[in-house]
């Protein structure tokens, strides 16, 4: 290995000079490898260090070349090319698969940079360089930390390095006007790569173009990396001339017509998938490649030369996820530079494909066949987005107008857009029935070499920050500080908020801000008049006002439908008495419905895929002015042409239909509706009738939509049930159509309405509309609402105030409300703002069926275990059908015990027996009782995936004697992340020091930890100890310390000693029980003690936001890893995720992170509260889940970089080895850790009335609490024995012998009820094992973030003594965006001796230029920082205390309070100290701010977002959506023109003008603290007109602060000498 010099130049050769060893990377006989990717490796950071950093790194040598063939893998589907151009024969591809799509992710930092007076230039191509260099964090790099993940260029062509080029060969020099130049990577081999060219020449020369001159591009291929060199392409550029055109869009169509038509040639050669397009134009070029950003220039020696100018350049740093990242996919694609990610994806390939049909554009000339398909499931999100936008483009839209349509804004209730600019309403809903919306995060740019831009996704999820110099450049980036600036310059500085957009028109040098681009788009046709004219809203109609049938005959239909008590009991009527979803606790421990022994619905065979790391959930509570259910029913037309007709539609406010809606739509003339029955007739016997149905079903609909029906409706309502005519399940009819339709090129004319008795539950309803449906009316479930609200049962509850009373209407108006609410949580768990967008979009995964039906009904989603065919699943509709019919059945219904355990119901796994012979075991510490338990877990029916295993060994079984110890067993083991505040003090305190007594790892959970917990008890007698007075069965030495501390989302209690003070970090991305959402704890469960924990109010309700505030994307949370590294070097950081299909690309972006653990939890585990759809159908089982984790992470060389942990329903050994033969490390035991402390199972956790005081937080209940410690300690013990046992019986001597080794299992002889057809192969396939032991993993050191710049400030004597002795210090230094997380460990150092608030010394230190991510992060009291310049997202992140400035440099070019001058959710978490910025702030200002007082000039949306303290002050505008779940905390904000109210999020808040006395010092005193420090103009301009401006501060007070004296007027008079506490 090299060791790196400092020159530039030298550590770009590395890959070449090689030596097999070096002295300082042998450590214990093993490889070291330090691991610091994600560190920026240019020039200018490596200055501060000089020469004394070298660093080792690290060799892997890949296996396999597998990975080099998958990364040209860009096959399109066959299609012949003798395609006829007439629809009926149109036969396009299957639906887009899944797998295909979860494969491929991605994220990244981008920039684009454009000269206003339209001057070429080679200092663009070199700024645009060095921004790349500086955005090398925002990327991934491989595991030979070499080959990057992808970066590129996009500019407009440079035509003097061509013409100097052509001379040199003897070609007359181009004519730029007439010209086409395109980059191609053609196949490496040189056969394949002339054959390539030849088919190239041909199509250039059938069009009648002349192909000019090939020329191989000059390339230094010593910089490439490992992988990427494996799969290097032949790079060469082709020129042609065009001559028949005179017009650039003709040009550029006909060049666009050339491309499809090689692509098209090229599927059918053996080479097809290695030919590839950058660009093919008359106007723009692109260089890219699977390179390291810094690495792009000196590999295409091109832009090295002073001929390459240009007047603009688009740059692009991918971080993908994905396991081999390949040339193609790297970007700027042909138009967009993409940074994010779409999380509709494959709904919208679905629907691109629909429309490949009826796409025409008399601009074709009829040749619309010739550009077909338009999306391609193999490529990544971003190229799919690229090329639609790429054909409204070349179809004679602007590149503005065409991202409009494609990422349209929030336009609904937005209070400027309504009032200033209507006509950009109306351009949005016009085509929002046309198009549906690419959704998730994402900053795109684009450019089509005359129009450069950029523009944001409608949430405003990834940071763009825009600035513009008196030279006339204007510059737009994902961070600040990316090219080196003089300040004086910058005229102006800004962000682009959520949707919005920036323009620049290259010609004419103007540039459009947001609502000029828009405008201009929208007034291009009368948009208004033919909304107006054309698109018909449905009018909400009455609901029923009595049951329709009688009693009897709803009992019948609920049987026959597969209805049970509970789902009318605790689901329907839930719904209908609270207008909302009832929530359960303690996790799903039931079967999943293929192994279950009882008969399901079809949809619970279906699991919600949700959003993790990659992209994220948004937040229905606190952000859905985002989120939209509205649908558009109707034929959706051709979208090239404009028109009126184009708006003929119905307009539907949401998908729940009643009654009489869906006979008004039934009744409309336009629509000329088909109903078409949905039963089978099964009289000739069951088998094959149920697909033979599905069949003429598909093919009755596909005539309809011939003959002119614009809506289908699919109905299995009938006056009389018929015994040999069963329902088809509804969702399976609804996805065969849907399939078919698409297939056959006929779905765009057509909607689907589904009107059945199977669906009441948000899942159902969630279901039915990813597979297609537009809307759903669910009449027996409005029908048993109704027979509910009559029942005599309900009017007494009501009479005697024992229920709320409802009226009929209103009990079906709730159940709808409940429904609707759910379908917006189940939305966002996947990151998607608008229900357009998730129908059809198939955001599921199957656990249990078979191929065949999953290829008719549910093309593209993935189903990786097998499982039920028609006839099986035909079967399963009839066991429900036929109790309608049996004489024997009761006149009630059956209750399954799918949600309760009830005897004779569902199996569930943790049921009351089992935790009797546990607490025996572990009481009595006696190991007969313990193998009574054993053997009842081995006798049950089959209830996981694992069941379906059993071990299998290769050698003779050996004694137990010579196996490893149970004490070295137990190390591995950890218990849950389990809240104190969801469970009780006494339960967490003693898993806690059960689990330090034998060295295992318990977890805090998300609330925080009381200090008094972190010292090692001395002061036991007789089990009892002063410090911990509730608790028994002590022994001096304990301590009650959580070796894992857990950083979630809420950040409750995350404090910088909280973290110092950890062995490990854990970030919480998903939980078992609810993926995709935040915790939640009840307000009766928030007592005075956990409320001082949290920062928070003792009685209010405390809500997670859905884990997105800054992990919004991979390189966030490689952001948030950074930063725990950073406040704390010695803990290991981990990442905890939920199994589902997909996992393995993800946690392979998470170990490129550089996170030290991965764990992966199953479904079925979770102890929190949550809603019961959440519990029983999102995340996939743990086997699953970690099998492709470690088979992934193998595949890429990343295995060895992370600990495997897993948990979800464990509960004995078997399960620690079943996991261990998976891949895994460590083991995490939840549920089974409380049941050993005491746990009972009531199951009512969520109501705060636990029996055993193991999950309440009321004294009385806690006195009950039964555990002691060494309860645990036991039932571990005995765990880690029955491993050994197992261990000798297998013939292996320890644990690390078989962890990976799946050719250890085998599938157990055992018939299931419903099917033979589970295919477990998935479970028991191998791709190899690590190259080190699970021990050698688990003891690696903790990953390092490298050199960084508060090393250089800790290194400085003056500094550590000023620490060290508690002196007053004052320092200067540098900034740049590559310093993340400054002052982080600084902080770290100072919290670890002193505590929060202990340090009496002063730090003061002052930074110049621009700050990188996460500036000032965990500050603690005592440190003062000033920055001069500007910062990037996440100032201030989780600060304790302390001082912060931030200001711009002297003589600025621009006015300080009109530029953005620090980045998106700042105070993230924060729990004290000050903060003052001269300048305007991003998204999502002081997120959670607990305690920290801030002043700024303005802000985005979102501000004060979930603030439970502290306050803030805004001296200027602030953006929609202010004080969204804030319940503790005032906020001061200015208002001078009188646009505020309509921007505050009146749910909780009230809004006042500043009159009590106290609150006008408060704010008077923190302006003039922001004058002094900042120096700010507005401020001292407030303070001299002091009365003139007072009355214009508006002040916000949730209701825990209203008795305040700085809220309440006449404090003084209630609380005469009273006043204990103000709030600071």
């Amino acid at each position: 290995m090299a060791l790196q010099s400092v020159s530039p130049i030298t550590h770009l050769l590395h890959s070449n000079c090689r030596s097999p060893t070096h002295p300082s990377s042998l450590r214990n006989g093993l490889f070291f490898v330090d691991f610091v990717g994600l560190y920026c490796k240019s020039k200018r950071t490596r200055r501060k260090f000089g020469a004394s950093i070298s660093r080792t790194l690290p060799q892997f040598v890949p296996n396999s070349t597998s990975t080099a063939k998958a990364v040209l893998d860009l096959q399109r589907a066959d299609i012949s090319s003798d395609e006829s151009p007439a629809p009926p024969d149109f036969k396009p591809q299957k639906a887009a698969n899944l797998e295909d799509i979860i494969s491929e992710r991605g994220a990244c930092g981008v920039g684009f940079i454009a000269n206003l007076d339209n001057k070429a230039s080679h200092q663009i191509v070199e700024d645009a360089l060095a921004a790349l260099g500086c955005m090398e964090h925002r990327g991934g790099c491989g595991a030979d930390n070499d080959s990057g993940d992808g970066s590129g260029l996009m500019t407009s062509i440079p035509w003097d390095l061509f013409d100097n080029w052509a001379n040199s060969q003897g070609i007359s020099s181009f004519d730029k006007f007439h010209t086409g130049v395109g980059m191609v990577f053609l196949p490496k081999d040189d056969g394949l790569g002339k054959e390539a060219k030849k088919v190239i020449v041909n199509t250039f020369r059938q069009e009648g173009l002349e192909v000019l001159g090939w020329r191989p591009v000059p390339v230094n291929t010593s910089v490439v990396g490992y992988y990427a060199k494996e799969t290097l392409p032949n790079i060469q550029q082709v020129f042609v001339k065009v001559v028949k055109e005179e017009n650039v869009d003709d040009i550029e169509r006909e060049l666009y017509i050339c491309r499809k038509l090689i692509e098209r040639t090229a599927q059918s050669e053996s080479w097809g998938n290695e030919l590839y397009f950058c660009s093919l134009s008359n106007q723009t070029i692109v260089y890219k490649g699977m390179l390291r950003s810094e690495v792009l220039g000196l590999f295409y020696s091109d832009l090295q030369s002073d001929l390459y100018k240009s007047p603009f350049a688009i740059y692009h740093r991918r971080y993908s996820t994905n396991t081999s990242p390949r040339w193609p996919l790297a970007q700027p694609m042909r138009l967009l530079g993409h940074n994010g990610e779409i999380n509709t994806i494959q709904g919208n390939l679905n629907w691109m494909q629909s429309r490949e049909a009826s796409l025409k554009s008399p601009v074709w000339g009829g040749r619309e066949n010739e550009i077909r398909p338009f999306g391609n499931p193999k490529a990544s999100d971003s190229a799919n987005l690229d090329s639609a936008a790429e054909l409204l483009l070349r179809s004679g839209r602007t590149p503005e107008e065409a991202l409009m349509i494609l990422v349209p804004e929030a336009y609904k209730n937005h209070p400027t857009l309504s009032i200033k600019y209507p006509e950009v309403l109306d351009f949005y809903d016009y085509y929002k029935g046309q198009m549906e919306a690419w959704d998730g995060p994402a900053l795109l740019l684009f450019s089509d070499g005359k129009t450069v831009g950029a523009c944001l996704d409608r949430n405003g999820l990834r940071p763009a920050r825009y600035w513009r110099t008196a030279d006339n450049v204007v510059y737009v980036a994902s961070e600040v500080g990316v090219i080196p600036m003089d300040e004086t310059k910058v005229t102006m500085k800004g962000r682009l908020g959520p949707g919005m957009m920036i323009a620049v028109d290259l010609p004419s040098g103007q540039v459009y801000e947001n609502t000029e681009v828009k405008k201009r788009v929208a007034l291009l046709n009368p948009y208004g008049k033919w909304v107006k004219e054309n698109l018909r809203s449905l009018k909400a109609a009455n609901f029923h006002s009595a049951t329709v049938m009688d009693n009897d005959a709803i009992l019948r239909r609920q049987q026959a439908f597969g209805y049970s008590s509970e789902d009318v009991q605790m689901v329907i009527e839930t719904m209908a008495a609270q207008g909302k979803e009832p929530t359960f606790c303690m996790g799903d421990d039931i079967p999943l419905a293929v192994i279950s022994q009882k008969s399901h619905m079809l949809y619970d065979y279906f699991k919600q895929r949700f959003a993790q790391v990659t992209n994220p959930a948004i937040d229905p509570l606190r952000e859905g002015l985002v989120m939209s259910l509205e649908v558009n029913i109707g034929k959706r037309r051709n979208i090239l042409v404009v028109g009126p007709e184009n708006a003929s539609q119905i307009i539907l406010s949401s998908p729940v239909l009643n009654e009489r809606e869906l006979d008004s739509l039934l009744k409309d003339p336009f629509l000329k509706p088909r109903v078409l029955p949905t039963f089978f007739d099964i009289h000739k016997g069951v088998d094959g009738s149920l697909e033979k149905t599905l069949n003429r079903l598909c093919e009755a609909a596909d005539e309809a939509v011939r003959n002119g029906s614009q809506l289908l409706v699919l109905s299995d309502r009938s006056d009389e049930l018929e015994p040999t005519r069963p329902a088809i399940p509804i969702l399976l009819a609804v996805g065969a159509i849907h399939q078919h339709l698409i297939q056959n090129g006929l779905r765009m004319s057509a909607s689907i309405v589904a009107d059945t008795a199977q669906c009441f539950s948000t899942h159902q309803f969630a279901c039915l509309i990813g597979y297609g449906a537009s809307a759903i009316c669910p009449y027996l479930a409005l029908e048993t609402c109704r027979q509910w609200r009559l029942s005599t049962k309900t009017v007494n509850l009501m009479r005697n105030g024992k229920m709320p009373t409802v009226t009929i209407e209103q009990a079906q108006k709730n159940f709808c409300k409940a429904v609707k609410s759910g379908l917006l949580k189940i939305l966002s768990k996947m990151g998607i703002s608008l229900l357009s967008s998730y129908c059809g979009a198939q955001i599921f995964e199957i656990y249990g069926l078979g191929k065949e039906v999953v290829d008719l009904a549910f093309c593209g989603s993935v189903s990786s275990i097998g499982g039920l065919t028609f006839d099986e699943l035909a079967r399963e509709s009839l066991s429900f059908w036929v109790k309608a019919f049996s004489e024997d059945t009761a006149k009630r219904l059956e209750n399954f015990g799918f949600i309760q355990f009830r005897p004779g119901g569902e199996y569930h796994g943790n049921n009351p027996e089992m935790s009797k012979l546990l607490h025996k075991a572990v009481r009595q510490k006696s190991e007969t009782a313990f193998s009574v338990y054993q053997q009842h877990l081995a006798n049950r029916p089959v209830n996981v995936l694992r069941d379906l295993l059993e071990f299998k060994s290769d050698r003779d079984p050996i004694q137990v004697g010579k196996v490893e110890s149970a004490a070295s067993i137990v190390l591995r083991f950890c218990t849950g992340g389990m809240s104190l505040g969801a469970i009780s003090r006494e339960t967490h305190e003693a898993i806690a020091i059960a689990m330090n007594r034998l060295g295992g790892k318990s977890n805090s959970g998300e609330g925080g930890e009381d200090p008094i917990r972190w010292k090692p008890l001395t002061d036991v007698v007789d089990g009892y100890s002063p410090t911990l007075p509730h608790l028994k069965g002590l022994q001096n030495g304990d301590t009650a310390t959580s070796a894992i501390k857990q950083v979630a989302s809420g950040r409750f209690g995350v404090t910088p000693t909280f973290l110092a003070n950890a062995d490990q970090l854990e970030i919480k991305i998903a939980q078992g029980a609810k993926p995709g959402e935040g915790g939640q704890l009840p307000g009766k469960k928030v007592s005075a003690y956990i409320a001082r924990l949290r920062n928070s109010k003792p009685g209010v309700p405390l809500i997670s936001p859905p884990p997105h505030h800054d992990i919004y994307s991979i390189e966030d949370l490689a952001q948030l890893i950074f930063d725990l590294h950073q406040v704390n070097p010695k803990a290991k950081v981990s990442v905890k995720l939920v199994a589902e299909a997909g996992i393995g690309t993800v946690a392979s972006g998470v170990a490129k992170g550089n996170a030290d653990i991965i764990q992966i939890s199953g479904h079925d585990g979770g102890t929190g509260a949550s809603p019961i759809s959440s519990i029983k159908h999102a995340g996939g089982p743990w086997e699953l889940g970690v099998t492709e984790t470690h088979q992934t992470l193998i595949e890429n060389g990343l295995r060895e970089r992370v600990i495997l942990r897993v948990d979800g329903g464990f509960k004995s050994g078997v399960d620690v080895l079943m996991a261990a033969a998976m891949g895994a490390d460590e083991y995490g035991f939840g549920s089974v850790a409380m049941i050993a402390t005491g746990c009972v199972m009531a199951r009512i956790c969520h109501t705060n009335n636990c029996p055993v005081g193991v999950a309440s937080q009321r004294e009385e209940l806690r006195a009950r609490f039964p555990g002691v410690p060494g309860d645990l300690v036991n039932f571990f013990l005995y765990i880690a024995e029955e491993v050994r046992g197992m261990l000798a019986q297998l013939g292996y001597e320890k644990l690390d012998d078989i962890v990976g080794r799946t050719d250890l299992l085998r599938p157990r002889d055992i018939s299931l009820m419903k099917t033979q057809h589970l295919d477990l192969s998935y479970i028991l396939s191998n791709v190899g094992l690590p190259k080190w032991s699970s021990t050698q993993i688990r003891n690696q050191d903790v990953h390092s973030n490298g050199p960084v710049l508060d090393d250089v400030l800790l290194a400085d004597p003056e500094i550590s003594d000023a620490i060290e002795n508690e002196k007053v210090v004052h320092k200067s230094i540098k900034i740049y965006n590559v310093d993340r997380a400054v002052c982080g460990r600084i902080a770290g150092v100072v919290a670890k001796k002193y505590g929060d608030t202990g340090f009496a010394g002063q730090l003061n230190i002052t930074f110049t230029g621009s700050a990188g991510q996460s500036f000032g992060c965990f500050l603690t009291p005592g440190m003062y920082i000033r920055l001069v310049g500007e910062a990037n997202d996440y100032v201030g992140k989780g600060m304790a205390g302390g001082d912060m400035v931030v200001t711009p440099v002297e003589n600025t070019g621009f006015c300080p309070e009109d530029a953005t001058i620090v980045g998106n959710t700042c105070l993230y978490g924060a729990t004290g100290g000050q903060i003052f910025v001269r300048g305007k702030a991003g998204e999502r200002f002081a997120v959670r701010n607990s305690l920290a007082q801030a002043v700024v000039e303005g802000t985005g949306d979102h501000c004060c977002e979930y603030m439970t303290g502290g306050c803030v002050v805004v001296l200027g505008k602030v953006g929609r959506n202010v004080a969204a779940g804030m319940t503790g905390g005032l906020a001061y904000i200015l208002d001078e023109d009188d646009t505020f109210i309509p921007k505050v999020n009146r749910e909780i808040v009230k809004i006042q003008r500043v009159v009590a006395p106290v609150g006008q010092m408060q704010l008077k005193s923190l302006i003039e603290a922001h004058v002094e420090k900042t120096g700010s103009s507005k401020g001292s301009s407030i303070l001299k007109e002091w009365d003139r401006y007072l009355p214009l501060f508006w002040q916000l007070v949730p209701p825990s602060e209203e008795d305040t004296p700085e809220a309440c007027v006449d404090y003084e008079e209630t609380a005469a000498g009273q006043v204990t506490l103000q709030s600071a």
